[in-house]
C-alpha cells in the first residue's frame, strides 16, 4: 500500500483522506457545491474541516461545458481564496484543481500542496510548477480530450478491459514524467478519472479493477462523487440524489486499496472509508465495549 505525503502531512491506510470539493464557481453539476460567493466558500470550508476532511479541493471552473473563463478570472477566483483558507486553517492541506499552469502557481504560491490536475497534463508547465514549488500532483486521465469537453462514443480498442489498459499505461507514464521532472514519487496521486472521456461501463470497469490501478504504485485519487456513471447505473437524472451510490462506490474502491477520495460529502464519506478501514483491520474501533461490561 502506498502512502502520500504533502507538506508535513503523510496519510497512510489507517486513515485514507476525504478531499473536500469548494468549487468557486456558480455553475457547478451539483447546486450543492456552488460557492462563488465568499462567505458562502469560508463556510463550506469550517463545515468540511469540521466534518472530517483532511484536503480541501478549492477549484474556479466548472469541469464541463460552460462560460469560457479566462486565466486571469481563475486566479481572481482561487488564488486569495487559498490564502485565506492557508492563513485560517495552517495545517490542512490544500489542493488546486486546475489544468493551468499559471493558475496553479498562483495558488502554490499561496499555500497549496497539491495540483489537482483533471486534465491529464494538457498544460504540460504544470509538472514544472509543481516541482518548483516542491508540492504534489495529480496524475490523470481523460482519454486525450481536451479540457471541458464531455465525451462522446470513446473507445479503447476491442477488449472489454481496453479501457483500464489505457489507464494503467497512461497513469504510469504520466507519474514517471513527475518524477523525472523531480516530484517526490510520495506526492504524486494517480486518477482513473472517472466520466472524463468515459461512459458508465468504462466507470464501473474502472472501479471493479481499482486495485490494478493501485499496483501502480502511487496513491490513488478516487473521484467518484455524484458522478454521471453513478447516476446512469441508478437511473438517477439528478446529482441531489445518488449519495447512497457514490458511497457504495467509495466502499468498493476503499476495499480495494485507495487512499484520496474527493467528495461533496464530508462527513458520509469520513465514515465509510473509517469503517472499511477498521474491517480491514488498518484502524481500530473508536470504541469496543460491548459485550465487556
Amino acid at each position: 500500500m502506498s502512502l502520500l505525503r504533502l507538506g508535513s502531512r503523510t496519510i497512510t491506510p489507517a486513515r485514507p483522506a476525504v478531499m473536500a470539493v469548494i468549487n468557486r464557481t456558480p455553475d457547478s453539476f451539483y447546486s450543492g457545491a456552488r460557492t462563488l460567493d465568499d462567505n458562502l466558500a469560508q463556510d463550506a470550508v469550517q463545515m468540511a474541516i469540521d466534518e472530517g476532511a483532511d484536503i480541501i479541493d478549492i477549484g474556479g471552473v466548472r469541469a464541463g461545458y460552460g462560460d469560457a473563463i479566462s486565466a486571469a478570472e481563475e486566479i481572481l477566483r482561487v488564488a486569495g481564496f487559498v490564502e485565506w483558507v492557508r492563513d485560517s486553517y495552517p495545517d490542512v492541506l490544500i489542493s488546486i484543481d486546475t489544468w493551468r499552469s499559471e493558475v496553479a502557481d498562483a495558488a502554490a504560491s499561496g499555500g497549496a500542496n497539491l495540483i489537482n490536475d483533471t486534465w491529464a497534463g494538457h498544460d504540460p508547465l504544470l509538472i514544472e510548477v509543481a516541482a518548483a514549488h516542491r508540492i504534489g500532483i495529480v496524475c490523470s486521465h481523460t482519454g486525450h480530450l481536451p479540457p471541458r469537453t464531455d465525451p462522446h462514443r470513446m473507445r479503447y480498442g476491442r477488449s472489454t478491459r481496453g479501457v483500464l489498459d489505457d489507464v494503467l499505461v497512461t497513469l504510469k507514464e504520466s507519474a514517471s514524467r513527475a518524477i523525472r521532472a523531480g516530484i517526490d514519487p510520495a506526492s504524486i496521486l494517480v486518477d482513473p478519472t472517472h466520466d472524463f472521456g468515459k461512459n458508465t461501463r468504462h466507470g464501473l470497469l474502472l472501479l471493479k479493477h481499482t486495485e490494478e490501478i493501485v499496483a501502480l504504485g502511487y496513491p490513488v485519487l478516487m473521484a467518484l462523487s455524484r458522478k454521471d456513471f453513478v447516476g446512469e447505473t441508478l437511473g438517477l437524472d439528478k446529482p441531489e440524489q445518488r449519495l447512497e451510490g457514490s458511497l457504495a462506490a467509495t466502499a468498493v474502491a476503499a476495499w480495494q486499496g485507495a487512499l484520496v477520495f474527493r467528495s461533496h460529502d464530508v462527513l458520509a464519506t469520513r465514515q465509510v472509508l473509517d469503517m472499511v478501514a477498521s474491517i480491514k483491520g488498518d484502524r481500530q474501533p473508536s470504541r469496543s465495549v460491548r459485550g465487556l461490561a
